[in-house]
C-alpha cells in the first residue's frame, strides 16, 4: 500500500472547508488531521506520509465539516486551558476566546493561597474544570441551570476525577436566583461567566443556529438580560479585593461595563479584546 503526503491531504481538506464557507479552513483541516493520526496539532510536520485509509478517514471527517458541522462535534472534545472536555447536543461548545477571560482570571490568582472560584453559567464546565487543572489548592464551584448541560459537566468533572485531578463542586441553580451561593457572599476570590448573550434576532453561523441550544446563546434585553444578573451576583458573592470577568456580545462594549460601573462596590472596570481585536469581556474588582 503506498503512502501518500499528509500535505496534499491538508491542501485538499482546507481548500473544501474555505470553499464551505469554514472561518478557519487550515486550523480545523490539521486538527481534523490531528484527531485521526491520534497526535498533537504541533507535530503534524512530523508525519510526512500517511496511509491511504488515513487520508480517507480526514476526507469523510472534512466533508462533515463542510456541512458546517462543529469541528467538536467531529472530534467529541473541546479545549479550554489545556483542559480538553466533552461535548454534544445539548451543551454549548466553548470558545476560543474564552481562553482570554481564563487567563486573567488566573492571573488575578496569582499568591492567592486556597482561592474560592464561582463559574456561572457552566455549561460543559470547561472553565471550572480548566481553573481547577490550573489552580489544585482552589475551591471551584460551578453552576448551570440547564439539565442537559449539567449532565454534560457531571460527565466532565467525573473523567477528570477519574483521572486524579480536582474535583469542582457542581450545582443546578438560576442566576437570575438571588439565593443561588447566598452561603458564599463576600468568600469569593473570583467570579468567571461565559453567558448566554447574543441579542435575540441576531444571525449567528450554522455551527451555532443549528447546533448550540438556543437558550446557552440568545438572551433577552438586547443580551444583556443574563448579564445584569450576572453582575448583582458577582457584587455580593465577591471577597474585598476579589474579580469578576464576564463575556459579552461584541456589540456591548459601551452597555456592559456601566452595569458594572454604577455598583458601588465594584472598581478598576476594563474592557478586553477578543482574538480578533473585538470588544469580548469586561471585568472589575471589589473594593
Amino acid at each position: 500500500m503506498k503512502r501518500l503526503p499528509l500535505r496534499l491531504a491538508l491542501l485538499e481538506a482546507t481548500r473544501t472547508l474555505d470553499e464551505a464557507g469554514v472561518a478557519s479552513p487550515r486550523t480545523d483541516a490539521e486538527l481534523i488531521a490531528a484527531h485521526v493520526l491520534g497526535v498533537e496539532r504541533g507535530r503534524l510536520p512530523l508525519v510526512p506520509l500517511v496511509d491511504p485509509p488515513v487520508v480517507e478517514a480526514i476526507r469523510q471527517l472534512v466533508a462533515e465539516r463542510a456541512k458546517r458541522v462543529p469541528l467538536q462535534y467531529l472530534t467529541g472534545e473541546a479545549v479550554v486551558g489545556g483542559v480538553s472536555v466533552q461535548v454534544g447536543p445539548g451543551v454549548f461548545i466553548p470558545r476560543p476566546e474564552t481562553e482570554l477571560l481564563l487567563e486573567w482570571g488566573l492571573k488575578l490568582l496569582k499568591g492567592r493561597e486556597h482561592p474560592v472560584v464561582v463559574d456561572l453559567c457552566t455549561g460543559s464546565g470547561a472553565l471550572a474544570l480548566a481553573v481547577a487543572e490550573a489552580r489544585p489548592d482552589a475551591v471551584v464551584y460551578a453552576v448551570d441551570n440547564d439539565p442537559s448541560a449539567l449532565a454534560w459537566a457531571r460527565h466532565n468533572a467525573d473523567l477528570r476525577a477519574e483521572a486524579g485531578d480536582t474535583p469542582i463542586r457542581l450545582y443546578s441553580g438560576d442566576v437570575t436566583d438571588d439565593t443561588v451561593f447566598a452561603e458564599l457572599d463576600g468568600l469569593v476570590d473570583l467570579v468567571l461567566c461565559n453567558p448566554p448573550y447574543v441579542p435575540e434576532g441576531t444571525p449567528v453561523p450554522p455551527e451555532v443556529a443549528d447546533y448550540d441550544p438556543p437558550h446557552a446563546v440568545f438572551a433577552p434585553e438586547d443580551g444583556l438580560g443574563i448579564i445584569r444578573h450576572v453582575v448583582t451576583m458577582a457584587a455580593r458573592l465577591l471577597r474585598p479585593g476579589g474579580g469578576v470577568a464576564i463575556e459579552h456580545d461584541e456589540t456591548h462594549a459601551h452597555s456592559v461595563p456601566p452595569l458594572l460601573e454604577v455598583r458601588r462596590v465594584l472598581t478598576d472596570v476594563t474592557t478586553h479584546k477578543d482574538l480578533a481585536g473585538r470588544p469580548r469581556f469586561v471585568t472589575a474588582r471589589r473594593v
